[in-house]
């Protein structure tokens, strides 16, 4: 079984992941949240508030419930910790790798869920 962020990569268009460096903000709270990311390398911030409330890392994927709602707007602030690579799927696609790999959906959820719970036991 594939991880989530290599599903990304084999599923994404177009077929080249994206670079983000050091300090570059991904994405803002407020964007229309139409695409999910995966990390091929580096590291991301997550920010709610202007306080990073995780940090994660090469494998994990992120934005997945955003892509999840055609018109959902983030609620947090994505920014490269260290140079980075990401994988990254538009909602269209996401959906097709989701109906084609039923196991990528179990794996993007249970990701979405240990991230929940680690945010949960901080607070």
């Amino acid at each position: 079984m594939l991880e989530p962020v290599k599903t990304i990569e084999l599923f994404q268009q177009p077929p080249s992941p994206q670079t983000f460096s050091k300090g570059e903000v991904i994405f803002q709270a407020g964007e229309r949240g139409d695409v999910i990311y995966g990390i091929i390398s580096g590291e991301v911030e997550i920010w709610l508030s202007d306080k990073v409330v995780e940090t994660i890392h090469k494998g994990d994927v992120f934005g997945e419930r955003e892509s999840l709602h055609q018109k959902h707007q983030r609620d947090a602030k994505a920014i490269a910790k260290t140079d980075s690579l990401l994988a990254f799927l538009d909602r269209e696609h996401f959906m097709f790798a989701v109906q084609q790999t039923p196991m990528f959906a179990l794996e993007v959820m249970k990701s979405y869920s240990d991230r929940l719970r680690r945010l949960r036991h901080r607070l």
